[in-house]
């Protein structure tokens, strides 16, 4: 029988990958996006439903779900997302929010959603794109952070709740991707109290980028994650992610934030 996908953050990058991916396997994709009139490659694919949904939108969201309910869906990918950088200091209030309301709330949510379907009928898998940033924390990113490793430990307590209901639960964390995220998808703030140190971070991210996966390469994973029948939490993904990851277990967290320090600000 033919499955669908629900992905959210489907208009670029991951999610626009994954859509494609799937849908040359043979599933059935619904793909969400705030402004679906713009796009111009997913709506020519054949089983590919374009529906509106900005994932800060509760209305929104119980529309877009209701719609998706009414078609049939086995999994829901939750990648919609963006990244927020710099000091907390020089953050607004509504950077914060937006953030927060992105990234986690945007998520539990949508999620929230489609419990209920996926109880009734004993079988469904939520897969939700962390991050490497939501096992190993960078500089200058402590709000993404906090939506990220949110989203770990949602998803590992969710698990237990869920997992009598034939329901999984599952996290997908990228590396560097190379793809609009860095200019489409990231909001920098900074003070000249904290400039140097901004630069500095910045450089290194570019760094970071020169060894990023390709968005059909983290797709790749999430596709693995969807089908492989595994009863496994969290899949890092990309070489740069999974190097880093462990790198972290084995030094530990005190010599791996030295290394950082060091790595990053040269101190």
């Amino acid at each position: 029988m033919q499955k669908t996908i629900f992905i959210t953050g489907a208009s670029t990058g991951l999610g626009k990958a994954t859509a494609k991916l799937f849908q040359s396997k043979g599933w059935k994709v619904i793909a969400t996006m705030r402004d679906p009139s713009r796009e111009t490659e997913l709506n020519n694919l054949g089983n590919v439903t374009l529906l509106p949904l900005d994932v800060t939108d509760p209305s929104q969201i119980e529309s877009a779900s209701r719609a998706a309910i009414a078609q049939g869906v086995d999994v829901v990918f939750n990648n919609a997302g963006y990244g927020l950088i710099g000091p907390l200091e020089a953050l607004t209030d509504a950077q914060i929010t937006r953030q927060l309301n992105t990234n986690l709330l945007g998520v539990i949510r949508v999620t929230q959603a489609f419990i209920p379907y996926f109880r009734e009928k004993k079988n469904g898998l939520f897969i939700t794109t962390t991050s490497i940033g939501g096992l190993v924390a960078f500089p200058l990113g402590s709000t993404y952070h906090a939506t990220k490793w949110a989203l770990e430990g949602w998803s590992e307590s969710l698990a237990f709740e869920l997992d009598p209901f034939g329901i999984g639960i599952k996290t997908v964390s990228p590396g560097g991707i190379s793809t609009e995220f860095t200019g489409r998808s990231l909001d920098l703030a900074s003070s000249p109290a904290y400039e140097q140190m901004v630069q500095t971070m910045m450089a290194g991210v570019g760094d970071i980028m020169e060894h990023a996966s390709s968005p059909e390469q983290i797709a790749a994973v999430v596709y693995e994650a969807a089908t492989d029948g595994r009863n496994k939490l969290r899949y890092q993904a990309g070489e740069d992610a999974k190097a880093l990851y462990a790198q972290r277990l084995e030094m530990g967290d005190e010599a791996f934030r030295a290394m950082f320090k060091k790595q990053f600000f040269g101190e």
